[in-house]
C-alpha cells in the first residue's frame, strides 16, 4: 500500500551499513502516521532510521538505546501515554505509543544523546483522541485522507464483483433461512453510526472480535448505513456458483471454492485492537523479536502447532524421519488419535518469537488458512508456504518466489524446496526480506482499519434498499469503563 521509506530519504542515503560510529541527529530520519494528530489508532506508531554523519543508512542495530523518545502533553499536569522504542535490528526503530486519555496537543521528542533528531520536537496539534474516545470524523473522505488509505483495494473489488446489487430486505430473510440453523452467524446493521446485532447458532462467542472492530471504527469515523452477515465459523459458507442466487457472507477466510467476502482475520484484528494491551503477539512486537541475524539462525526448518489437518500429521512424520532437516512437533491433539509411535510426544508451547531462531518457517494450513502467516512474514526468516485453496485478505497480493517459497499441498516437494533454499542462501534471504517488507507495508494497524472501512463503504454502495434495525436486534454498546472520558470537539459537516 505504501512505500516504507520517504522517497527523498531513500534517494539521499546509501543502503550500506554505517561502519561503527553513532547515528547523526541531523541526518537520521523520523516519519510515520503516529506524527499525525488525526490518524487515531489503538496504538499509534512512527519510525526512526539511523543514518551516520556521512549520510549512510545503518543496516544493523546501532544499539537498542541509540534513540530516546519522550511524549508529553504540554498543557496537562500528567501525560498518560505508554511508549516503547522497538529496535528492528536493521538500523531502523519502530516507536509505538498508546494513549490512555485525550489531549489538546502532544510533544514528541526524539533524541540521540542530548541532540534532537531530524525535526524533533514534533508538536501534534489536537485534539488528539485516545482509543476509547467516541468522536467520529463526520466526513469519511477526510478520514480516509488522514489515514492515508488507498483509493482501491484489489481483494475488495474481487470479492464484491460477485454482488452487483445487495438487497438488505431480501438477505435479511434468505440468509437466516439458509444458514441460520446449522451455522454461527451475526446479522449486523450499522445505522446512524450505531451498531445493532442479532445472532444465529450456538457458538457465537467470536462475535466479540467483530463487535470490537465495529465499535472502534464508529468511534473514529462516521460509518455508512449498512446491513450485513458475518460467518463466525472457520470455513467459508457460500459454495454456490453464478448464475445461482449468491448470498453475501463476510468471513475471516476465503477459498477458491467459495464466494465469501473476506475480512482481516479475527486474530489479526484483535492483535491490532489490543496492541500494547492484553496481547503479546502483534505486528509491531514481532518486528523487534526476529531472532538472530540471518547468518546466525539455526538451519533446520521449524513448525509447531496442533493436529488440525492431515498434512500436519505428514509434516511431523517427515520431521521424525529427517530430524536434521525439519523440527516439527505437535503442541496438542484434538482432531486425530495421538499415536506417539508415529508422531512423537506432545511438546510444550514456545514463545512465537523463538520461532525466529530458525531460518526456515513452514506455514501449513490448519482447519483453514493458518492465521500466523502475517507474523511469520514480519520476521526475518524465509517462509515456505503450502499451496492451498484457502486465503486471508492479503494472500492474493503475495507473490510466490518473491515473498515466500511455495510447496505442494501434499508436501511431496517440501524437502526439495528446503534443499533449494539451502543451496541458494542469498536468494532465500532476499525472499525473507521481501516478505518482511510486504508485512511492514501492508499489515499494520492503519492498513487493517482502512481495509475494514473501505470494505463496508463499498459494500454499502451496492445496497438497493435502506438498511434496517430488524426485529430481535440489540444495540451493541460502547465500552463505558474508560477512566479518562473525553470531550469530543467535532463539528458536524453542514
Amino acid at each position: 500500500m505504501r512505500a516504507l521509506w520517504p522517497l527523498c530519504f531513500a534517494l539521499g542515503a546509501a543502503a550500506a551499513a554505517a561502519a561503527g560510529g553513532r547515528p547523526s541527529a541531523e541526518r537520521s530520519a523520523v516519519w510515520g502516521p503516529g506524527l499525525r494528530a488525526a490518524a487515531a489508532l489503538p496504538a499509534r506508531y512512527f519510525y526512526v532510521q539511523a543514518v551516520d554523519a556521512r549520510g549512510l543508512r545503518f543496516t544493523s542495530s546501532p544499539g537498542e538505546n541509540a534513540f530516546q523518545v519522550k511524549i508529553t502533553a504540554p498543557e496537562e499536569q500528567f501525560t498518560r501515554v505508554g511508549v516503547q522504542v522497538l529496535d528492528r535490528k536493521d538500523g531502523s526503530f519502530l516507536v509505538r505509543y498508546r494513549m490512555y486519555a485525550s489531549y489538546k496537543s502532544l510533544r514528541i521528542e526524539v533524541k540521540t544523546g542530548d541532540k534532537h533528531v531530524a525535526k524533533s520536537p514534533y508538536i501534534l496539534k489536537g485534539p488528539i483522541y485516545h482509543e476509547n474516545c467516541d468522536c467520529p470524523q463526520e466526513d469519511s473522505s477526510a478520514w480516509l485522507e488522514e489515514m492515508n488509505c488507498p483509493q482501491t483495494i484489489p481483494q475488495i473489488q474481487r470479492d464484491l464483483a460477485n454482488f452487483p446489487i445487495v438487497d438488505p430486505d431480501k438477505i435479511a430473510k434468505e440468509i437466516p433461512q439458509r444458514f441460520g440453523q446449522r451455522q454461527s452467524l451475526c446479522h449486523y446493521t450499522i445505522k446512524d453510526n450505531e451498531v445493532y446485532i442479532k445472532t444465529y447458532g450456538e457458538h457465537v462467542g467470536f462475535r466479540i472480535f467483530m463487535d470490537a472492530i465495529l465499535l472502534s471504527l464508529t468511534r473514529k469515523v462516521k460509518m455508512p448505513d449498512v446491513e450485513f452477515f458475518v460467518n463466525l465459523g472457520d470455513w467459508p459458507l457460500e459454495k454456490r456458483k453464478p448464475p445461482q442466487n449468491l448470498h453475501p457472507i463476510f468471513s475471516w477466510c476465503g477459498s477458491s471454492e467459495s464466494k465469501d467476502i473476506v475480512m482481516p482475520t479475527y486474530d489479526l484484528t484483535d492483535s491490532v485492537l489490543e496492541t500494547m494491551g492484553r496481547v503479546s503477539l502483534d505486528m509491531m512486537s514481532v518486528q523487534a523479536n526476529t531472532g538472530p541475524s540471518w547468518e546466525d539462525k539455526n538451519t533446520t526448518a521449524f513448525w509447531r502447532g496442533r493436529d488440525s489437518r492431515k498434512e500436519r500429521l505428514e509434516l511431523v512424520k517427515l520431521s521424525r524421519k529427517y530430524p536434521e532437516i525439519i523440527d516439527a512437533a505437535f503442541t496438542n491433539f484434538f482432531f486425530f488419535k495421538h499415536d506417539e509411535s508415529l508422531y512423537g510426544p506432545i511438546v510444550k508451547h514456545i514463545s512465537f518469537f523463538d520461532f525466529f531462531k530458525y531460518k526456515y518457517q513452514i506455514n501449513i494450513d490448519g482447519t483453514v488458512a493458518a492465521y500466523r502467516l502475517p507474523y511469520l512474514l514480519a520476521g526475518n526468516s524465509v517462509v515456505l508456504k503450502q499451496d492451498s485453496i484457502y486465503y486471508e485478505h492479503f494472500y492474493n497480493e503475495l507473490q510466490p518466489w518473491k515473498h515466500f517459497i511455495p510447496f505442494k499441498s501434499d508436501l511431496s516437494d517440501l524437502l526439495e524446496k528446503l534443499q533449494w533454499a539451502k543451496d541458494h542462501d542469498e536468494e532465500a534471504k532476499n525472499i525473507a526480506k521481501s516478505g518482511q517488507e510486504f508485512a511492514r507495508n501492508n499489515l499494520m494497524g492503519d492498513h487493517i482499519f482502512c481495509y475494514y472501512f473501505k470494505l463496508f463503504q463499498e459494500y454499502a454502495s451496492l445496497q438497493v434498499s435502506e438498511p434496517k434495525i430488524r426485529d430481535g436486534m440489540e444495540k451493541v454498546q460502547q465500552p463505558d469503563d474508560d477512566l479518562f472520558p473525553c470531550t469530543c470537539h467535532r463539528k458536524k459537516v453542514q
